[in-house]
């Protein structure tokens, strides 16, 4: 599963587009290594995601191409959130 579209259905960012612009700008990594939005996820990655005053790392448990809000949590592990103290 794209990147991008992992992003939108687990709901970790809201919209596709704004998925798609944030991994642009590369400050998205997928087992330390920046990622583009097509780039391939598969269960057991770790996503480490930069995106307004925090950092975000997740861990993916499972892929759907279509999950209910409630399912979407089920989808990832929050490994940790850190707030950064200063944005770039």
């Amino acid at each position: 599963m794209r990147l991008d579209k992992f992003l939108k259905v687990s709901r970790l960012i809201k919209r596709r587009t704004v998925a798609k612009e944030v991994a642009e700008k590369g400050r998205i990594a997928i087992n330390g290594v920046v990622a583009k939005p097509g780039t391939n996820v598969k269960v057991g990655d770790e996503l480490v995601i930069r995106f307004g005053p925090k950092t975000v790392t997740a861990k993916i448990d499972r892929l759907e191409e279509n999950a209910r809000k409630e399912a979407a949590a089920e989808m990832y592990t929050i490994i940790s959130e850190v707030r950064n103290s200063e944005e770039n």
